[in-house]
């Protein structure tokens, strides 16, 4: 079967090689074999093959932290799923043709689902989620703050916010974004800057924002802290200003507003949950993909001989939408 290696880290296209490994063989009790779909190239996919990622195994290694696949054979024991379903795996690795795994790391997604929607279910839709329920008990009518509002997850934050009855202040560095973000339901749209804090109680119309989502991290932190409540909580999920110097906030914002800071990241989020409780929340956003309310744009469908160019794709700035890879035939 063909399989994803970086033999080393560094430029992700000349690094990850597509190469013929053995077949993963039958499965033991317990185990589940399914065939890969489709894969999506996220940041953190980039990331892991320059090295730059928290998770640095061995080498060779294979990148990919989510997939779709189709049941081909299960072990002695197996209930949860047959031959013929279609599963996300939460473990890694999932840059290859075939997968054996526990039937303990996959999920059940429902027959009919869109299979480039579904292999955009594992990480992006449940970040989003989490990040809305897990911090602050927000009402129906409150606002929520969040920078990249126009990246995959600050997109899906807009939707999902809708449903929730929560109201967004959605800021981005270009105007340009607004129109997109409107048709998502965003309720406000700002360009980042100085002036932020004034903009968004403006917008805000005097009522208390309470949480932020932070995907930029450096001096973007503390303008989003600024313009929080007194106590309000800023999570932060990413680094996309890479200055190196970590989140950036007065100590005056802790001190004397009591504003809190806090990270997110899904492993930890999941963590705390019942395996029973990490598919019925898959559950629900899989309803949500299939019925079209939580969709994610795909710019372009590579086959895994192609992963190169693939990847030099994901990389490019200004993107339309997320880069997919199908190493058994187009979806």
């Amino acid at each position: 079967m063909k399989r994803v290696d970086i033999s080393s880290y560094g430029i992700p296209e000349e690094v990850a090689r597509c190469v013929d490994v053995p077949d993963v063989g039958r499965p033991a009790a317990g185990e589940v074999i399914f065939d890969v779909l489709a894969f999506p190239i996220n940041p953190a996919d980039v990331m892991f093959c320059r090295g730059a990622y928290r998770i640095k195994p061995p080498l060779p290694a294979t990148p990919g932290a989510e997939c779709v696949g189709r049941v081909v054979v299960v072990g002695e024991g197996v209930s949860y799923v047959s031959p013929g379903d279609l599963v996300i795996n939460l473990q890694r690795e999932n840059w290859a043709q075939r997968r054996r795994v526990k039937e303990s790391d996959i999920v059940r997604l429902p027959a009919g689902i869109d299979l480039r929607q579904a292999a955009m279910v594992r990480i992006n839709p449940p970040t989003a989620l989490l990040m809305l329920t897990d911090f602050v008990d927000l009402k129906p009518r409150d606002w929520v703050l969040q920078n990249a509002a126009n990246s995959a997850v600050g997109k899906l934050v807009i939707r999902l916010a809708k449903m929730r009855g929560l109201r967004t202040i959605n800021v981005v560095r270009r105007e340009e974004s607004f129109a997109e973000l409107k048709a998502l339901g965003a309720d406000v749209c700002l360009v980042d800057g100085p002036d932020l804090a004034a903009s968004v109680a403006s917008a805000a119309g005097g009522a208390p924002v309470t949480l932020a989502l932070d995907a930029v991290a450096g001096e973007a932190t503390g303008r989003l802290a600024a313009a929080l409540a007194d106590g309000g909580t800023v999570c932060n999920y990413g680094a996309m200003a890479a200055t190196g110097n970590g989140v950036n906030i007065p100590y005056s914002e802790l001190i004397y507003r009591g504003i809190k800071v806090t990270g997110f990241m899904l492993g930890r989020g999941l963590a705390g949950r019942s395996l029973s409780d990490i598919r019925k929340l898959y559950d629900e956003i899989a309803v949500q993909v299939q019925a079209g309310a939580l969709q994610a744009p795909v710019e372009a469908v590579y086959p895994i001989d192609d992963i190169a160019a693939a990847l030099m794709h994901a990389q490019r700035g200004a993107r339309s939408g997320k880069i997919l890879v199908t190493p058994n035939g187009m979806v």
